[in-house]
């Protein structure tokens, strides 16, 4: 039997006790059967709020930390799974933006909590009733392309493969990612990576795609941003050497850049980008929005006035002031979608 059954059990015994009774004759008994009757009422109101605290609680939201979706050398992928007090049944994985870089040592805060950005994200998200998946990947300096892009890929596969535990529908997921994080979830959406049927994993026979994406400042041209004074110094830590523009940077960073993957299968794309970054160019989204629209993707680019490269449109904790419009385009973008989109 649930608490709150329990709690409903009392209460009904409560009001039958009082309202059932009959006043007795003579006016001391009726003045004690009225005062009983007052506090009875003042027990049953303690009673009502007790219950809806009670309602309350088991209603809020939880994380369940550190859940293993890989192993790699012997060392343990995570992700933390945040549940929405009111699920909605759908899914969404949420990249990080890191540099595609994380601190080495003992001690060191995961991806899937780095600057804060999932406590800033992540709540509109779960008041909208999606379940989130943060997630830790390899990254630089320790590991190159392709270990990041294989371990997002791993953490989709490894969400649609337990979809039921997590109670999400494994058809319809969704990605959000910031900055590297970004550009990590929408080059997996391209790729659109089928299932390994021959694998002796099974989770790997799932494949690695996603129904709909919501980019912040993500990269879509590692070959352009590469060769950005500020851009290349991550994009070369990231691919393990500098771009120079020749044919083997072209072919190789290419490879990297969501851009060269943009077909008629893309999932919906929601672009956010500040024009003022002087990180990842503003430019790297208007060219992205171009290609998605040549391949008549559902796209839409939306500008954040002055914006900087931050996880808040500024370059210090002060939100942007068009941060709140852009969390609603996100929760609008992802119901507008992820509902109507068949799986691929």
């Amino acid at each position: 039997m649930k608490k709150t059954d329990l709690h409903q059990g009392t209460l009904n015994m409560l009001v039958l006790k009082v309202f059932n009774r009959e006043p007795s004759h003579g006016s001391g008994i009726c003045q004690r059967f009225q005062q009983s009757l007052a506090m009875s009422r003042r027990l049953i109101a303690v009673v009502l709020v007790f219950i809806a605290c009670a309602g309350d609680a088991a209603a809020q939201s939880r994380v369940e930390t550190n859940v293993v979706y890989g192993m790699y050398s012997g060392l343990a992928l995570l992700l933390d799974v945040h549940y929405p007090a009111a699920p909605n049944g759908y899914g969404v994985v949420f990249v990080a933006g890191s540099g595609w870089r994380a601190p080495l040592g003992y001690g060191a805060t995961g991806l899937k909590e780095a600057e804060g950005q999932i406590s800033l994200w992540g709540p509109p998200l779960l008041r909208a009733g999606y379940t989130v998946f943060a997630i830790n990947h390899r990254a630089a300096p320790r590991f190159q392309y392709p270990a990041a892009l294989e371990d997002v890929q791993r953490a989709v596969r490894f969400v649609r493969h337990n979809a039921r535990r997590f109670g999400v529908d494994g058809t319809m997921l969704g990605g959000v990612g910031g900055l590297s994080g970004g550009h990590l979830v929408v080059l997996v959406a391209t790729l659109g990576a089928p299932g390994k049927t021959d694998d002796p994993d099974p989770v790997n026979r799932e494949p690695a795609t996603l129904q709909a994406v919501v980019l912040r400042a993500a990269p879509s041209d590692m070959r352009l941003l590469g060769a950005t004074p500020i851009g290349g110094v991550a994009v070369g830590s990231f691919m393990g050497r500098a771009f120079k523009g020749t044919t083997d940077d072209d072919r190789d960073f290419g490879a990297a850049s969501p851009i060269a993957h943009v077909s008629s299968s893309s999932p919906p794309t929601l672009l956010l980008h500040g024009d003022a970054d002087d990180t990842v160019p503003y430019q790297q989204s208007l060219e992205m929005e171009r290609a998605l629209r040549r391949a008549s993707v559902p796209v839409k680019l939306v500008r954040v006035a002055g914006g900087a490269h931050g996880a808040t449109f500024t370059m210090d904790t002060t939100p942007h002031a068009q941060l709140p419009a852009v969390l609603d385009e996100m929760i609008g973008w992802l119901g507008r979608y992820m509902k109507t989109v068949r799986a691929k």
